[in-house]
């Protein structure tokens, strides 16, 4: 029997703390030049002058740190299959070079597919804060989860 988490180890309402990241300032730009140049990324100047005030992470980067650790406190030890989507996601905040995020995943609803015996569904509520506690994303997804022992009943 394998170590990993399978769709059965899932529990509606468990919470996980995914841990801390650090938002590195030559990140944000190197990122935003990559995926998402826009001037309040990439120039301190124009980032000054603009509604934000200073220098802001793309949404999208917020995204991928959040993910990182996803895969590296959970993913990594999980019988992933993949995601359908984002069923909702909200930048509620900038972030910033130098604040840290901390991100939890709750797990809303799960459910086996019918057609895909070997399949379940786990639907997360993805929340994520800066270091003075203040939201900057939630997310709703699916999770594609390998189901342990696919010949249980539904």
């Amino acid at each position: 029997m394998s170590d990993l988490i399978h769709y059965e180890d899932f529990e509606v309402g468990a919470v996980a703390d995914l841990g801390t990241r650090a938002v590195v300032r030559d990140e944000v730009i190197a990122f935003a030049r990559d995926f998402d140049p826009q001037p309040f990324h990439v120039d301190d100047a124009a980032a000054k002058a603009s509604m934000f005030g200073g220098l802001i992470a793309s949404g999208w980067h917020t995204c991928a740190m959040v993910m990182r650790l996803m895969v590296d406190s959970q993913l990594s030890r999980t019988a992933s299959l993949g995601s359908p989507g984002v069923d909702s996601l909200r930048w509620l905040q900038p972030v910033r070079p130098d604040d840290t995020i901390r991100a939890r995943v709750t797990v809303l609803d799960k459910r086996r597919s019918a057609s895909r015996p070997t399949l379940g569904l786990v639907r997360f509520r993805w929340e994520v804060e800066n270091q003075r506690g203040e939201p900057v994303l939630t997310m709703e997804s699916t999770g594609m989860i390998a189901v342990r022992d696919p010949g249980a009943p539904l």
